[in-house]
């Protein structure tokens, strides 16, 4: 039984992945206990039971969370400084053949590759960058182009490097310490998908609740 006067912080964000069924509170939570020697204990209180070996996402209040602390050790004070819903993702840490990954990253990159092609050309041609450059030549060297002049070596240079800058990377290489414009979608798309899940299980009522299930 733990002494009175203990106040414990945790502080949970929004979502964490899990890879065991028996789901602990150090494993969703972060915590900071005015008795380090309790800590251990408070750690290991049971949250969690999952069932099923497939990928899944649960929502679970944090007020789930602070009553099944309670249950074990009713003395202790909680103060939640994080997320009111935790997303808590469970999945099967079945590593798939090094291939398949490699084979997901050439399909990712032709379909990138190819529909960013299509779409500077689709560009070009909707605007007429060929018969702009071949008007603006003529106007300046008084001859006709040739379709491959100083023009089109400097756009399809300055394409290239506006195209690396603007996504701030090359390679491994960050040219910047800013975010890259994908990693700030990417972030923006979870945060959406985070947003929906929690509200779900909110209007279905599918909050689960905690302990051993």
């Amino acid at each position: 039984m733990a002494s009175e006067n203990i106040t414990l912080y945790i502080k949970g964000d929004r979502n964490v992945e899990v890879t065991e069924q028996d789901v602990f509170l150090k494993d969703i939570v972060s915590m900071e206990c005015s008795d380090k020697k309790f800590l251990p204990k408070l750690q290991t209180v049971k949250i969690l039971k999952l069932h099923g070996n497939r990928e899944q996402r649960y929502v679970v209040s944090v007020l789930e969370i602070i009553a099944c602390i309670h249950a074990a050790y009713p003395e202790v004070e909680v103060q939640n400084l994080g997320e009111a819903d935790i997303i808590v993702t469970y999945e099967n840490q079945k590593t798939p053949p090094y291939l398949w990954h490699i084979l997901k990253v050439a399909v990712v990159a032709a379909i990138i590759f190819l529909g960013s092609a299509f779409s500077i050309m689709a560009f070009n041609n909707d605007v007429g960058v060929t018969k702009l450059f071949g008007q603006i030549y003529e106007l300046v060297m008084e001859k006709k182009s040739d379709g491959f002049t100083v023009l089109e070596v400097t756009y399809s240079i300055g394409l290239t490097f506006g195209i690396l800058i603007f996504f701030n990377h090359f390679g491994k290489k960050r040219f910047t310490v800013d975010p890259t414009p994908m990693e700030v979608q990417m972030r923006l798309y979870e945060n959406d998908i985070q947003t929906a899940l929690v509200e779900n299980a909110s209007r279905r009522k599918e909050e689960l609740e905690v302990g051993d299930r």
